[in-house]
C-alpha cells in the first residue's frame, strides 16, 4: 500500500491525501504555521497593492506589461512550475523509494531544454498573451481560437481542481484539522486568497507572489540541503550509508527498482509516464503564458536559462533532503504520519530547526498551492476573456475595459468552481487530473504549436485534429484506466471499467496528437498557405511586429535592465523621459479608431515617417507600440492606424486612410 501511495503522488505531483479523510494528529504547532504563512501572505500582498494600478490595461492584466527580466521571470517560471509535490512529494518518494523516486525530478528537469531551444523565442516573438495568439498568426482565426481556448480552460481547470483538492491532506499534517468541514473551510480560504491576488494584481501580482514563493522554497531547500550534508561531514557516500541502514529495504533503497520494478506493464507505466513529463511543460498554457511577461525574446530565453538553473538546482537538493529524511526520520515513520509520504520534509525540518523550521516548511507548502492555482486561474481566465469574448463573440470589437471587465469575472466563476470541485474531491484520490494535464498538454497543444512553427503544411485542419483530438483520446484513455477504476487505489475502487492498461495514456496519446496533426493538413481539403507560413517565420526568428513596453507608460515599472531601454532614438517631448536616447519613430491609433489595445495583437505594417523611419526595414515593423496599438484582424490594418513622429519635429505625415492630405496635428 505504502508504495501505491509514493507511486501516487509522484505520478500526479501534487500531494495526494489517501482516499477517505486524513485522520492523525499534526507535526508541530499548528499556530505558529499559521503564523508564519500569515506573515508571508501580508508581504506578497503589500506587495500586489503597490502594483495594482498596473491591471487598468490588456497588457499588465494578461502580461505583467511585458515588463520583467529575464531573473525575475526565471524566478516566476520557477515559482509556478514547483508544485507541493516538488518539494514534498519527490522528498518523500526519494526517502521512501530512492532512485524511483526521483524519475520525475530528471523528466521535469529535461522539459525545459525542449522549451528553452524551441519555444520560449519564438512564443515572445509570435504571440502577445495566448497559445491563440501564436496560431492564428497563420491558421484561421475563429476555429482556431475556440480550439486553443478549449484545450487552456479544460487543461488550466483539471490542473487547478487537483491543485485545491490536494490541499486537504496537507491541511490535516500541518493546522491538525482533521475533520472534512475543517478542511473545507481551509481549502475555500486558499481559494479566496487565490482570488484576492488574482483579482487585485492580475499577471503583475501573480508574478510577484510567484517569486517570493520561489525564493522561500529554494532558499529553505537549501538551508535543509546544506545542514543534512553538514552531519555527514560533506560526505554523500555516507549520507546514502545512513539511508540505507535506516531504510527496512536496506541497500535497495540505493538502486533502481523499489517503484518500478515490475514487469513489462510497469516499465510500460514509466515510460508512458516520463513522455507526458518532457513534453508536457513545453505545452502547459500557464507556462507558455509566462513567456509573454518579458519584453524581448532574448529575455524570454534568459528567463527559461534561469529557471533550468533554479529547477535543476532545487531537484537536486530534493535528492539530498529525500535521503537526509530517510536517515534522520525513518521511512516507517514518514508513512505513519497523516500526510503519508508528504510528510518526509515536515518531519525533516522538526528535525532540523523544532517548530520554528516545520513552520517555516509549512508556509511554503501552502505558498506553493496558493501561486500555482493563482498561475492557473489568470491563464484560463485569460482564455475565455481574450480568445472567447474578444476575438470570437465581440470579433474584436471590445474595448479594454470590456475585456479585463470579463477577465475578472471569469477569474472569479473559474475560481469558485475550483474551489468547490477542490472541496467535493477533497479524499478522493485524484492523482490522475494532474498527470492527465500534463499528458493533455504534450496531446493536444505541444504538436499544433511545434507543427504551426516549423512545418509549412500545417493547416487549420491539422490543428483542430490535434487539439481536439488530442484531448478526446488523453480522457478517453484515462476514463478506461486503473487510475479511475479498477484497483484499490482507483477513484472508483469498487468498480471496474478498466479496459486500458497504463495508469498514463502519454504512450499513446501523445503519438496520436501528432499523428492527428498530419493527417488533417494531409487529408484536409484546405490548402497549406505557405505565405503566411514565411510571415510567421520571419516574424518568429526576427520578432518584427513584437510588443514591447513603452517608456513612460505609468503601468509599467521604472527600468531594471538594459533591455527595458528602448533602442529606438528619443527626442523633442520624449527626452524628458528618457533624457540619453535620441528620436524615433512612434505609431499611435488612430483618432476615433476602435483599435484601443487590440486584442489579437496586430499593429500597423504602414509606412513610417520621421527622423528614425529610414533606419527601420520594411514590412511588419518591429518597433515598440504605444499602449493600446494593436489592430483588428479581419481589416486593413491602415483603417486603423496613423504613423505619426514624436512632438515637436513640425512634421506633419500624411493621412494614410484616405489616401493623403494632412492628417491634422499628431497626438501629444
Amino acid at each position: 500500500m505504502s508504495s501505491v501511495l509514493v507511486s501516487s503522488v509522484l505520478v500526479s505531483s501534487v500531494p495526494a491525501p489517501p482516499p477517505g479523510p486524513v485522520t492523525g494528529s499534526a507535526v508541530g504547532d499548528p499556530v505558529l504555521n499559521v503564523v508564519v504563512f500569515a506573515a508571508f501572505l501580508l508581504v506578497v500582498l503589500v506587495v500586489v497593492l503597490r502594483v495594482a494600478r498596473s491591471g487598468a490595461t490588456r497588457s499588465s492584466y494578461y502580461a505583467g506589461g511585458h515588463g520583467f527580466t529575464g531573473p525575475e521571470n526565471g524566478l516566476a517560471l520557477s515559482g509556478d512550475f514547483l508544485s507541493a509535490a516538488t518539494f514534498l512529494g519527490i522528498v518523500g518518494a526519494v526517502a521512501v523509494s530512492g532512485p524511483d523516486g526521483f524519475g520525475y525530478a530528471v523528466a521535469a528537469f529535461v522539459a525545459w531544454l525542449l522549451a528553452l531551444f524551441f519555444i520560449a523565442e519564438l512564443i515572445r516573438n509570435t504571440g502577445r498573451y495566448t497559445l491563440a495568439d501564436v496560431l492564428t498568426v497563420r491558421l484561421r482565426e475563429r476555429p482556431v481560437r475556440a480550439a486553443a481556448a478549449t484545450s487552456a480552460v479544460v487543461i488550466s481547470t483539471l490542473y487547478l481542481l487537483a491543485q485545491l483538492a490536494g490541499a486537504g491532506g496537507l491541511v490535516a499534517l500541518l493546522l491538525d484539522v482533521t475533520d472534512r468541514a475543517g478542511q473545507a473551510v481551509v481549502i475555500a480560504g486558499v481559494g479566496g486568497l487565490m482570488l484576492v491576488y488574482v483579482l487585485i494584481g492580475g499577471m503583475t501580482g501573480t508574478t510577484w507572489l510567484q517569486i517570493a514563493k520561489a525564493a522561500l522554497l529554494v532558499g529553505t531547500g537549501a538551508v535543509m540541503a546544506a545542514y543534512v550534508l553538514g552531519i555527514t561531514g560533506l560526505s554523500l557516500p555516507k549520507l546514502f550509508e545512513s539511508a540505507a541502514l535506516r531504510h527496512p529495504e536496506g541497500d535497495a533503497v540505493l538502486r533502481p527498482g523499489l517503484l518500478y520494478g515490475g514487469g513489462a506493464l510497469a516499465q510500460a507505466d514509466l515510460a508512458s509516464l516520463a513522455l507526458g513529463g518532457v513534453l508536457g511543460v513545453a505545452g502547459l498554457p500557464h507556462i507558455l503564458m509566462r513567456f509573454y511577461t518579458v519584453p524581448t525574446a532574448r529575455q524570454a530565453r534568459s528567463s527559461v536559462t534561469w529557471a533550468i538553473w533554479l529547477i535543476g538546482g532545487f531537484f537536486l537538493l530534493t535528492l539530498v533532503i529525500g535521503y537526509g529524511a530517510a536517515a534522520m526520520v525513518g521511512p516507517e515513520r514518514i508513512l505513519a504520519a497523516p500526510g503519508g509520504v508528504n510528510s518526509a520534509a515536515p518531519l525533516l525540518a522538526l528535525e532540523i530547526g523544532g517548530e520554528i523550521g516545520l513552520a517555516l516548511v509549512s508556509a511554503i507548502a501552502f505558498a506553493t498551492i496558493l501561486a500555482v492555482v493563482a498561475g492557473l486561474t489568470i491563464t484560463a481566465a485569460a482564455a475565455f476573456a481574450h480568445d472567447v469574448y474578444a476575438n470570437l463573440i465581440r470579433r474584436g470589437t471590445a474595448t479594454a475595459a470590456e475585456e479585463i471587465r470579463v477577465a475578472r469575472r471569469a477569474t472569479l466563476v473559474i475560481g469558485v468552481l475550483g474551489t468547490a470541485g477542490g472541496i467535493l474531491a477533497n479524499g478522493q484520490n485524484i492523482a490522475f487530473l494532474v498527470s492527465l494535464t500534463f499528458t493533455a498538454a504534450a496531446s493536444a497543444n505541444l504538436p499544433t504549436l511545434l507543427y504551426s512553427l516549423f512545418w509549412r503544411g500545417f493547416t487549420t485542419s491539422g490543428a483542430l485534429w490535434s487539439m481536439y483530438g488530442g484531448l478526446a483520446v488523453t480522457v478517453g484513455l484515462i476514463v478506461v484506466s486503473p487510475a479511475v477504476s479498477g484497483t484499490p487505489t482507483s477513484m472508483l475502487p469498487k468498480l471496474d471499467f478498466a479496459v486500458f492498461p497504463l495508469t498514463n495514456p502519454g504512450l499513446v496519446s501523445v503519438p496520436a496528437g501528432f499523428l492527428l496533426g498530419f493527417l488533417g493538413s494531409v487529408l484536409g481539403r484546405e490548402r497549406p498557405d505557405r505565405a503566411a507560413f514565411a510571415r510567421m517565420s520571419v516574424r518568429a526568428l526576427t520578432g518584427a511586429g513584437v510588443e514591447h513596453p513603452v517608456h513612460g507608460d505609468p503601468s509599467m515599472p521604472p527600468p531594471a535592465g538594459r533591455h527595458r531601454q528602448s533602442p529606438f532614438p528619443v527626442t523633442g517631448a520624449r527626452r524628458a523621459a528618457d533624457p540619453g536616447g535620441p528620436e524615433r519613430p512612434v505609431i499611435r491609433p488612430a483618432a476615433g479608431s476602435p483599435a484601443d489595445d487590440s486584442p489579437t495583437g496586430r499593429i500597423a505594417d504602414g509606412p513610417l515617417v520621421g527622423p528614425g523611419a529610414a533606419s527601420l526595414p520594411a514590412g511588419p515593423s518591429p518597433h515598440r507600440v504605444a499602449p493600446g496599438a494593436g489592430g483588428r484582424r479581419g481589416g486593413s490594418t491602415g483603417a486603423f492606424f496613423q504613423p505619426v513622429t514624436p512632438p515637436g519635429h513640425g512634421h506633419r505625415p500624411a493621412d494614410h486612410r484616405r489616401g493623403g492630405g494632412p492628417a491634422g496635428p499628431p497626438p501629444s
